[in-house]
């Protein structure tokens, strides 16, 4: 485990924007001038989708990935200059806020510098050519980290960000051995102190699938050793099957709970309902109550809280990774400000600390738990966004609904579930 990583991350909430659609004119300047409103909503650290030159061979749509990368020293042009993403990054630290970026460090495009001036340190086919291992990657050639000339470029690369950002998000992160990340995150933490490591790790799926095929695969297990905090995927599977029907939320309670016991006691989740390779959450949650019950759940689940821009706008369509296909922010329900109320939630300090716990309450009702010392903290949560009579698992009393600032009963050993989210302190004032 990265045993420095400190729990206070459970209390944060990241912001993931993708420069070329944030905005119809997709530049660095045009997000400098919303910073305002993205603190606003409640957030903490800002992620940027891969900021580099994206390559022209192979590439897919007019645009190309982002996640084919053509040099990873340089930005894309498209966005603005190194100049105006300094000036970006030093709005978002004026504002309070902390800067990541995106690192695509198992693969780059095949006409990017490094094929051209180094292509020793690249996967060769058995005939010589550049290759990837994942054959529908068609835009991008794998790099071979068998060559520790490489490690040394990548890591003065990381080196040279971290004079500016504050971390990094890790693309694709368990295709790249361990022992490189643990040796970047050595040398960066002198360039930039207590820099925060996203993994995006995958879904189990994903890694038996290349282990089957001979590839190296790490597991979110190995992959806490070096890094703060890991995606979801582990139980994200669970999640979609349980909206379509197909896994009961006893079953997705299940998995969630398996990870308090699977890894290190200050381990770091990156909960999220979408991202910029999922669907939008007003896809997968058509019903706009049952959507506000999951995306309270989002803020109370332990970890810590992503949102992909145009969430906050309940979008449900999702950009395209390879055209101009800028957000509607008019294209649905405004919600900065419930998110905003939750971040106070968010920021409670048994999130931080407490043990977790998450039960299936019947009738479509998730019911999830933090205590420490004595203290607890309860959220209900109405999966459909209808009501329910749901055991209450708290002494009889009333509580303040800590979302909406109601009050809540619980009688008899029963709590009224209205459709609408509940977080409370356990500890009740007696009904008159």
């Amino acid at each position: 485990m990265a045993f420095e990583t400190s729990t206070c991350l459970r209390n944060q909430v990241m912001y993931s924007v993708f420069v070329r659609q944030y905005s119809r004119e997709g530049t660095f300047a045009k997000v400098e001038e919303d910073l305002d409103r993205i603190r606003a909503l409640g957030v903490d650290v800002i992620w940027f989708l891969p900021i580099h030159p994206i390559g022209k061979k192979c590439r897919k749509g007019s645009l190309g990935s982002p996640y084919a990368i053509a040099d990873y020293r340089a930005v894309n042009p498209e966005f603005g200059t190194l100049e105006d993403f300094r000036r970006l990054v030093a709005a978002i630290h004026a504002r309070g806020m902390k800067c990541i970026i995106d690192v695509v460090y198992n693969h780059t495009s095949p006409d990017s510098w490094l094929a051209q001036n180094h292509p020793e340190w690249f996967y060769h086919k058995p005939d010589g050519s550049f290759g990837n291992r994942i054959g529908d990657w068609s835009d991008i050639i794998d790099l071979d980290y068998g060559n520790r000339a490489l490690w040394a470029y990548q890591i003065e690369t990381l080196k040279f960000w971290a004079g500016i950002v504050d971390g990094f998000r890790c693309d694709v992160a368990p295709l790249v051995p361990l022992e490189f990340w643990l040796k970047a995150r050595e040398e960066v933490e002198a360039v930039r102190p207590g820099c925060i490591w996203l993994s995006e790790s995958v879904e189990p799926e994903f890694t038996a699938a290349n282990r089957a095929r001979g590839m190296s695969s790490l597991s979110d297990a190995e992959i806490f050793r070096a890094f703060d905090i890991s995606y979801e995927y582990d139980v994200y599977g669970d999640w979609t099957r349980c909206l379509c029907g197909e896994e009961t939320l006893a079953q997705y309670a299940e998995a969630v709970n398996r990870q308090e016991c699977i890894y290190p006691g200050n381990y770091v989740k990156l909960r999220f309902m979408e991202n910029h390779d999922r669907p939008r959450a007003a896809f997968m949650v058509p019903s706009p109550s049952a959507r506000r019950n999951w995306t309270a759940f989002l803020y109370f689940q332990k970890g810590m809280t992503l949102l992909y821009n145009g969430q906050e706008a309940s979008c449900e369509h999702r950009p395209s990774l390879f055209e101009r296909d800028p957000i509607d922010w008019r294209g649905g329900e405004d919600i900065s400000k419930a998110l905003r109320a939750l971040y106070e939630i968010r920021r409670h300090p048994l999130l931080r600390e407490g043990s977790y716990h998450l039960a299936d309450a019947g009738h479509g009702v998730l019911r999830a738990e933090y205590r420490k010392d004595g203290k607890r903290l309860v959220g209900v949560f109405s999966t459909e966004g209808k009501p329910a009579l749901i055991r209450s698992g708290v002494p009889d009393g009333a509580y303040r609904n800590l979302i909406s600032g109601e009050t809540v009963l619980a009688e008899d050993g029963l709590l009224s579930v209205k459709g609408e989210p509940i977080v409370m302190e356990a500890e009740a004032a007696p009904i008159s």
